[in-house]
């Protein structure tokens, strides 16, 4: 686990006042581990409570503490059972509302179906549905880190605070890639140039930009709202309108924008959970001339055989944070690596509990990062 503490944070993160419970909404307990690390950096106790599962399935809470007139924050890391995730930590916010908390403050450092948060064809928005379903039960902040969208914030009518962990990614290559100099930062599409950027601009290395891959589950292609309504025929819809076609994409060949050639590639991504993609951008860096390939991404969900394909690949390291937690295929797979973020989560709660800015937090953060 990769953690260096700021001195200065360090210094004054055990000062909070009284009236503050922090929760842990997980009833699986490898999903703890993140909630004790917030707890011990704060100087607080968990709070006592029970979260378990029926033998019919269903989820239970028990507060086994008072929480009224507190401010109450609930920690929910997402385990692989992700809607049974969500269901603890809405019975949970509930629960605290009717036994009257002054506040409730959900700490979500991955914001689950944050991926569909765009119509598909005749889908639905599910990111808005779980955003209406979280403040309907009560919670009246939200703490979450690196949304995949930033516009996700706009799907509540609470306050959001979205931090960064681009701070800890970067300082991870700064001290733990010895010839990072000699990097190049990579986005494995167009849709990821502006992160990449971010990285690069910071460290002030190189960018490249693979573009032509297969098409993938962002793209435009699958919003129906362009598809026309069936029709027998034209006159069908209307006798003297022409409405014009749009011209299909068409992908070019694979094609690196940018020199990697005797370089360190660096791919940065938010989420890596389907590691196809980015098998295939480090093949073809490696085609290109790369002899190292690190991948780094803030969520690391790594699902099914992600972490073989991994161990089998021509990645040299994976970098994600501890959002997820993911010890088990850390296991499976020595290439992977974590980086801790508890120290910005428990730094933003005591700001939160004692009233105090939150932009210290947000420093030289600008509208496109």
């Amino acid at each position: 686990m990769f953690c260096v503490p700021s001195p200065a944070i360090g210094a004054i993160m055990n000062i909070t006042k009284g009236g503050l419970v922090l929760f842990s909404a997980n009833s699986n307990s490898s999903c703890m581990e993140l909630s004790k690390r917030i707890a011990e950096r704060l100087g607080v106790e968990m709070g006592k409570v029970q979260v378990y599962q029926e033998p019919n399935r269903e989820t239970r809470v028990q507060i086994q503490e008072s929480v009224r007139g507190k401010d109450v924050f609930i920690i929910q890391t997402v385990s692989k059972d992700v809607n049974t995730t969500i269901m603890e930590l809405l019975i949970m916010v509930y629960a605290c509302k009717t036994s009257c908390a002054k506040s409730i403050i959900g700490v979500i450092p991955y914001f689950p179906y944050s991926k569909q948060c765009k119509m598909r064809k005749r889908g639905s928005i599910v990111s808005k549905l779980l955003a209406s379903m979280m403040c309907k039960a009560g919670l009246t902040h939200l703490i979450t880190m690196d949304l995949h969208q930033k516009e996700i914030q706009g799907f509540f009518n609470i306050p959001v605070d979205n931090l960064r962990a681009s701070p800890f990614l970067l300082q991870y290559i700064q001290e733990e890639i010895p010839d990072y100099r000699n990097a190049v930062i990579v986005a494995k599409s167009p849709a990821s140039a502006k992160r990449a950027q971010s990285f690069a601009e910071r460290l002030r290395l190189g960018i490249a930009v693979i573009h032509g891959e297969a098409q993938d589950a962002e793209s435009d292609m699958v919003d129906g709202r362009h598809s026309p309504p069936t029709a027998k025929n034209v006159a069908a819809i209307h006798p003297s309108l022409e409405i014009p076609m749009l011209i299909p994409k068409e992908k070019p060949p694979i094609t690196v924008v940018g020199d990697v050639g005797g370089r360190i590639a660096i791919i940065v991504d938010d989420i890596i959970d389907d590691v196809d993609s980015f098998l295939a951008a480090a093949e073809t860096l490696k085609e290109r001339g790369a002899y190292k390939i690190f991948v780094m991404a803030t969520h690391g969900l790594l699902s099914s055989d992600a972490p073989r394909l991994i161990e089998e690949s021509a990645i040299d390291e994976v970098v994600v944070t501890n959002t997820i937690p993911h010890e088990i295929q850390k296991l499976q797979c020595p290439k992977i690596k974590t980086v801790d973020i508890s120290m910005i989560l428990s730094e933003a709660i005591r700001r939160i509990h004692n009233g105090e800015s939150m932009s210290y937090l947000f420093r030289n953060i600008g509208l496109d990062d």
